[in-house]
């Protein structure tokens, strides 16, 4: 017991996400901005012309993880997100 007198429970893992609850986060209405060097753009956006590596850009994801555009500054990545009535989240 701790001094507020609730009882602590040891090695009590909290309950994970699904993959699905994660794909119905925010019902479409979610999505997040992350840093990604030029050289894995052709893994996410295979029709995107090749570039040269070492650039960092800006990829804005659905928040189950569909890339939905890619941008060279963040500003731009979240004023897309704003344009589609998204609202961008920050991740840790």
């Amino acid at each position: 017991m701790n001094t507020t007198g609730k009882t602590i429970e040891p090695n009590v893992t909290p309950p994970a996400i699904t993959q699905d609850a994660l794909a119905h986060l925010g019902d479409g209405r979610l999505a997040y901005v992350r840093t990604i060097k030029s050289e894995d753009v052709a893994n996410m956006f295979p029709q995107a012309p090749k570039l040269e590596p070492g650039i960092d850009l800006f990829a804005l994801h659905a928040a189950d993880g569909t890339p939905i555009m890619l941008t060279d500054t963040r500003e731009a990545a979240i004023a897309n997100a704003w344009s589609q009535e998204l609202e961008a989240v920050s991740l840790h």
